[in-house]
């Protein structure tokens, strides 16, 4: 069973390089505010996942010190869901709203998809 920092990491690494391809379709089409929300969005999905698995090794932690865990984890998360949105509707000749709000869910796909190929897998080793 991999820990949510291998689960994070190798969501990370699908992830640069589907960044990189925004970047260049930014740079070199007439779609300049469509990939800029997606890259927008794609960083703010990642930084929500990346509070999720911090605070869940922080609730780990306190439960084996046998400590009473007080998280502000989830509504960080919407907040940043919020401000993603915030940024795309505030500049609307920059961002694209629809972009954004699919670049901030592009991470949980990654996530998704992650876990079928890798259930797949083990499924056929056993």
């Amino acid at each position: 069973m991999q820990t949510l920092r291998e689960i994070h990491s190798r969501q990370r690494r699908a992830l640069y390089p589907l960044l990189a391809l925004f970047v260049l379709g930014w740079g070199f089409t007439e779609w300049k505010t469509v990939f800029a929300g997606l890259i927008l969005g794609s960083l703010f999905g990642l930084y929500n996942f990346w509070l999720l698995v911090r605070r869940s090794e922080r609730f780990n932690l306190s439960i084996e010190n046998g400590k009473r865990s007080v998280s502000l984890g989830t509504a960080l998360r919407f907040a940043s869901g919020i401000a993603a949105a915030a940024i795309a509707t505030s500049m609307p000749e920059q961002f694209d709203l629809i972009g954004t709000v699919s670049g901030f869910g592009l991470p949980y796909v990654i996530l998704l998809v992650d876990r079928i190929i890798y259930h797949v897998r083990h499924e056929q080793g056993r």
